[in-house]
């Protein structure tokens, strides 16, 4: 009763511009004025006390935003039971994934059924052996709301597991290490880590340990059984815009050190042979060089480089003279395709490349240097090679093929014959049959007269190309990462509400290459979301649908995307979806003690410097909300996250209802328990998918 009395309380006591047609009002926060200066310009910021959450009332202010986004949907309760039990339904009960060998075990995770969590289990020599239990995430996740494994590591004496665990989302990591016959732990706990890895002796771990910025900046080395205070420091990263990750070659014969910023890396290998050694620097870092060592053969390490190379080459140096006058190039440039990753192997190297936004692996026969690609078949797929054993003289890979209409489908591909055999093929219940749906890549001409994809799957027998379909539309667009047209089973219960999906692969990712980033970020990040408009104006023009039936969803980077569309052509959408969208885009780039900011500033670009400042203030989404009949949002955020702050859609829902000038409602809903990914568990995760479905089908209804 006391918790009913309090959410009441706040809903009489914050006042509101409009009711909602329910009647409800949603919480307003109250307008502190923060005047700003900075680069010869003045803003002021209402909101800017929301960002400290240690006042009771910016966590009042939540739930109460809470306690509204429930109330307003609570009529669609049982809409999102039945969706929620569509997608529990196509998950796979007792998934067990495909073993990988390594220092003679084999490796997988499986799940038992009606378990949130995986176990990291492995089988010795073969897979008629007793099955060894490692980790049962269950088991250690009970009583917590987040747990996830963020890494982990085996001793090459196969005894000892290392692992890096998450219990609030927020990324900072505990190590701890377990002796995998015994089951016993070392009191040895490490906290605020990131990776990990061991030496070859068994007894020496080398970790990163994270900033207050939640920056990976220190290699550390610890020495099982002893107090981790006096662990010796390897490396220390000073510039903050970069963080360090470790790497171990796939025999562990080197661990790899790598600083990395947005454009620019700096490699050290240690002797894991040798755990009294220092790292060895490679190659000094070079202002927009990246490399990524690696290691398989003789004294030579590869390099995947884009020295004199935008989309990325092979090269291999000498172990002994790494720097770069003596790479020499192995798989060269190619100006059309960007080179995505290598395995080398005793008679083949294999590479997997992405071409007009289409995976291709492609076969180098190393006795005969005669080479082949292997061989797909739809319009729109992801194709990902990997490999089912450590064996330098395998003859063999595996890959995953899959597509909007295709669930993941692993392959075993023997490299001499070109046979492929099928492995396993992600289970979906729930009575899915794939031939029902249809998918297909168009092509939409953009404003630039740039020709951007767009991977579309909707079901056969029911989509009429007359502008009567619901259509959501996602996109990411930033970082180089490439939002593939992965098979999504929870899609399907849009697609069998007659709704089409459709990802634009828009610049800022790298689908067309690394010049598709580079043409999507910093002075030309407008890109990315003119690119989004404009292939929503072209699915609408081609009658996939109407603005009253389009819909927009991204997330973090992409929930950024859909603040500044809001911002351009709020009348283009019925609803948008923004999950932990990044808003506050001037403010945070200025704030050096956030996470992420400074590791940034060759995305988005440096506000300090004032080309850069005023181009962000043109587009940032909060800086950016006007006057105008915004269509309905839901956007979501995380109490604990350190990627994007709960903060940022909080203080941007404000600004949005404040200049609403129609009655599409504004929707906040904050995980007061996790961070950036949401929840861990795999079934607790479905909650939110179906209450985002249940809110788009509800504003469908009321058109």
């Amino acid at each position: 009763m006391k918790n009913i009395l309090f959410i009441v309380l706040i809903l009489f006591v914050t006042s509101c511009k409009d009711a909602a047609p329910s009647g409800l009002t949603p919480p307003v926060a109250k307008k502190i004025p923060k005047e700003i200066n900075e680069q010869g310009n003045k803003r002021i910021d209402n909101y800017a006390w929301l960002s400290n959450s240690s006042d009771t009332t910016v966590i009042n202010h939540l739930k109460a935003e809470n306690a509204y986004t429930e109330s307003m949907l609570k009529h669609t309760e049982k809409t999102q039971k039945t969706i929620y039990d569509e997608l529990v339904a196509r998950i796979d009960q007792k998934y067990e994934s495909l073993p990988v060998k390594d220092n003679g075990y084999w490796y997988y995770i499986r799940y038992e059924e009606g378990k949130q969590y995986p176990l990291h289990c492995r089988k010795k020599d073969n897979l008629a052996a007793p099955e060894e239990i490692m980790i049962n995430v269950n088991e250690l996740a009970a009583g917590k709301q987040i747990y996830l494994v963020r890494g982990k590591s085996i001793s090459r004496d196969n005894n000892w597991i290392a692992y890096a665990a998450d219990t609030s989302g927020d990324r900072r990591s505990t190590i701890y290490v377990k002796n995998i016959n015994t089951g016993q732990y070392l009191p040895d706990k490490i906290s605020n880590t990131s990776d990990l890895a061991w030496a070859n002796d068994n007894k020496t771990l080398y970790y990163t340990l994270n900033d207050h910025t939640v920056r990976s900046y220190k290699v550390m080395k610890h020495t099982m059984g002893t107090d981790p205070a006096t662990d010796k420091e390897l490396y220390l990263e000073k510039d903050s815009t970069y963080e360090v990750e470790l790497s171990a070659s796939k025999d562990n014969r080197y661990i790899f050190i790598t600083s990395s910023s947005t454009t620019t890396t700096e490699a050290r290998w240690l002797d894991a042979n040798n755990p009294s050694s220092e790292p060895v620097l490679i190659q000094s870092r070079i202002r927009d060089v990246l490399y990524y060592p690696s290691y398989y053969e003789g004294n030579i390490f590869h390099i995947i480089t884009n020295k004199d190379a935008k989309n990325f080459k092979l090269v291999t140096v000498p172990v002994a003279t790494p720097g770069i006058a003596n790479w020499k190039d192995l798989l060269p440039h190619r100006d059309s395709s960007l080179l995505e990753d290598v395995e080398v192997l005793q008679n083949f190297i294999v590479a997997q490349y992405k071409t007009k936004g289409l995976s291709e692996i492609d076969v180098v026969n190393r006795k005969d240097n005669s080479n082949y690609k292997v061989d797909f078949g739809e319009e729109a797929y992801v194709a990902e090679m990997n490999m089912a054993t450590d064996a330098y003289n395998s003859d063999s890979i595996r890959y995953n093929y899959q597509s909007l209409t295709t669930p993941a489908s692993d392959y075993a591909y023997n490299l001499v014959t070109k046979q492929k055999q099928l492995l396993k093929q992600q289970k979906v219940g729930g009575g899915f049959d794939g031939s029902k749906y249809e998918t297909k890549r168009l092509w939409a001409k953009v404003t630039d007269g740039t020709m951007v994809p767009i991977s579309i799957v909707y079901k056969k027998n029911t989509f009429q190309k007359d502008g009567s379909s619901p259509l959501l539309l996602y996109a990411y667009g930033s970082y180089g990462i490439s939002t593939d047209p992965y098979f999504n089973s929870s899609v399907i219960s849009l697609l069998d509400r007659d709704f089409v999906y459709a990802i634009a692969h828009v610049r800022g990712g790298q689908e067309m290459g690394r010049y598709w980033y580079d043409d999507g970020k910093l002075l030309k990040k407008k890109n990315t979301f003119t690119d989004f408009v404009d292939c929503a104006q072209f699915l609408v023009s081609e009658k996939y649908t109407s603005p009253d039936k389009l819909f927009a969803n991204g997330g973090s980077a992409g929930g950024m995307l859909m603040g500044a569309v809001a911002n351009m052509r709020p009348d283009l959408f019925r609803g948008i979806l923004a999950e932990v969208p990044w808003t506050d885009v001037i403010t945070d780039m200025f704030n050096a003690d956030l996470p992420l900011t400074t590791l940034e500033y060759d995305e988005w670009g440096d506000p300090n410097k004032k080309a850069y400042y005023d181009y962000m203030l043109s587009w940032s989404p909060y800086d950016n909300v006007k006057k105008a009949n915004y269509p309905a949002i839901f956007a979501t955020g995380g109490l604990n996250d350190t990627q994007v702050p709960y903060f940022s859609p909080a203080k941007w829902v404000q600004k949005l209802r404040e200049n609403n000038t129609g009655n599409n409602p504004v929707l906040f809903k904050c995980n007061m328990g996790a961070g950036h990914g949401g929840e861990s568990g795999r079934f607790e995760r479905q909650k939110l998918t179906a209450l985002k479905y249940a809110f788009m089908l509800d504003l469908l209804e009321k058109k």
